[in-house]
């Protein structure tokens, strides 16, 4: 499971360092990809694999599940991470997110998220009141 926010740096190159936490879990492959928000998405291969084969099942017939599932492989890069623990971030995925050198990466449970800092502060000022005022339930049977 991905937890927590950590600030690495993206090097000269494009490649970011996992974190140390992350590392059990995606040492084996990660696949990168758009995400919501204009983040990154990263998913160990396996977990990949599971959302895939649930996007497979959506049917051909709607045209929003074709737009999401385009846009979502469309986007996707599979990495095999270093000795160093770093991936390569494509040009693509970087513009997408608008990245520069300062990151933002959260743990979101079976994926990481890949934030512009600047974009993720933003973010988070933007939705942290309406995470602490919550009086109704979001997600059902959680509180």
């Amino acid at each position: 499971m991905f937890l927590g926010t950590y600030a690495p740096k993206l090097d000269d190159k494009g490649r970011l360092i996992l974190p140390a936490k992350f590392w059990d879990e995606l040492a084996s492959g990660v696949v990168i990809t758009r995400g919501q928000e204009h983040c990154l998405y990263v998913f160990s291969t396996r977990e990949f694999e599971s959302v895939h084969e649930k996007i497979r099942q959506a049917p051909v017939t709607s045209k929003q599940a074709r737009d999401y599932l385009r846009l979502f492989l469309s986007g996707a890069n599979q990495e095999q991470p270093d000795k160093q623990r770093r991936v390569t971030i494509p040009v693509g995925l970087r513009e997408y997110a608008g990245l520069d050198r300062d990151l933002t990466v959260i743990g979101a449970g079976s994926r990481a998220e890949i934030w512009d800092t600047a974009a993720w502060n933003q973010y988070y000022a933007e939705t942290e009141a309406g995470f602490a005022n919550t009086s109704e339930e979001v997600i059902p049977g959680l509180f």
